[in-house]
């Protein structure tokens, strides 16, 4: 006879999603280093074993934090292209590329330069393909002007960050669209 009470039994949902969610505010919390799969199940009320269903170890649950931040990011790069026109929707990107890393520090750095950054990016990288692809001019191709507006703004993102450039909020934002709408416009040709 079972001693188990369906009725009182624990079942999560969604228990990839969440472990994710808490694994995100984690990094955001207290960085890489504070993060565990213990930490995590403990804040999602599930056995310190449940996260192994879905994840090999730390450095799988750091990828799908990685990812689920490219997804963000997507979102935000492509709201803020939908916002504007030629050269102005690359400053709008820019805009959003450098206040996502100001607002996630922690998850853009992994992102970016932990164990996350074999997270595929290429959906977010897209959107920025496409835009200089319509901006592209016989002073750059295509290719040369994408990588160069993302090594642009990833630039001054870490810069900020870092605490090399003191530029915080609004500041940020406007810096990231000056910098962005020049480049643009001298890229195109005009």
């Amino acid at each position: 006879m079972s001693t188990s009470d369906p009725e009182r039994s624990y079942h999560h949902g969604d228990l990839r999603t969440a472990l994710v969610a808490a694994a995100l505010e984690q990094l955001e919390a207290g960085g890489e280093a504070a993060l565990s799969l213990r930490a995590v199940a403990r804040a999602c009320g599930v056995s310190a074993m449940a996260p192994y269903r879905h994840f090999a170890g730390k450095e799988d649950l750091l990828e799908a934090v990685a990812a689920s931040g490219f997804e963000a990011l997507a979102v935000s790069l492509e709201a803020a292209d939908a916002s504007a026109e030629g050269a102005q929707a690359l400053a709008a990107q820019g805009v959003a590329y450098v206040t996502f890393a100001c607002r996630h520090p922690a998850l853009f750095r992994l992102m970016f330069m932990g164990p996350g950054c074999k997270a595929d990016r290429s959906q977010a990288y897209a959107i920025l393909e496409r835009r200089a692809a319509a901006l592209a001019g016989p002073r750059m191709s295509a290719g040369d002007l994408t990588l160069a507006a993302w090594s642009l703004v990833h630039g001054l993102a870490a810069l900020i960050l870092d605490r090399r450039v003191l530029l915080e909020g609004e500041a940020a934002e406007d810096a990231a669209r000056r910098i962005t709408l020049a480049f643009a416009q001298l890229a195109a040709g005009g």
